[in-house]
This record gives structure tokens, sequence and C-alpha cells, in this order.
């Protein structure tokens, strides 16, 4: 095995348990983002570049887009439903 190797392997444990660890929703998802993005680039180092092509579009691509999506309703239906029990209060 050699350096690279050892080295990506190392960060994508280091990405793995940065996602679970950490509080805030956007930053955990751009770390998976990277965790993907890692994995992406072992599997072209393990000659397999349909498996590699295939994670960085799924994995790195749609999923986080629509993490991403799924964040920002999240977000809207918060402000909206403070927004009417601030109507209903005043």
């Amino acid at each position: 095995m050699s350096f690279v190797h050892i080295a990506l392997l190392a960060m994508l444990i280091v990405c793995a348990l940065a996602v679970s660890m950490t509080r805030n929703l956007l930053t955990s998802l751009i770390v998976y983002m990277a965790y993907s993005l890692i994995m992406a680039v072992i599997w072209m180092l393990l000659e397999s570049p349909d498996l590699a092509i295939t994670e960085a579009a799924v994995g790195a691509g749609i999923t986080s887009v629509l993490f991403f999506v799924t964040m920002k309703k999240i977000h809207e239906i918060k402000t909206e439903g403070g927004r009417e029990r601030d109507k209903t209060q005043k």
C-alpha cells in the first residue's frame, strides 16, 4: 500500500467520524460530500472507474442536492411557523 492509499483511507475515517459528531447540519453535509469524493478517488485508484463515476454522481452530486433542498424546505417551514405564531400572539 502506498502513502496515498493510507492518506486517503485516513481522510475517509476522519470524514466519517466528523459527519457523525458535528451538530451543524450544513457542516455535516459538506463533510459528507468530501467523504463521497474521497471514496470516488479511492475507487479510481482501485481501477474501477465505473464505480468512481457512480459514487461521484450519486454520492456527492444527487444526494447532496437532495439534502440541500430538504434543509431549505425545513428552514422555510420553521420560519413560516414562527410567523404564524407571531401573528396569533399580537
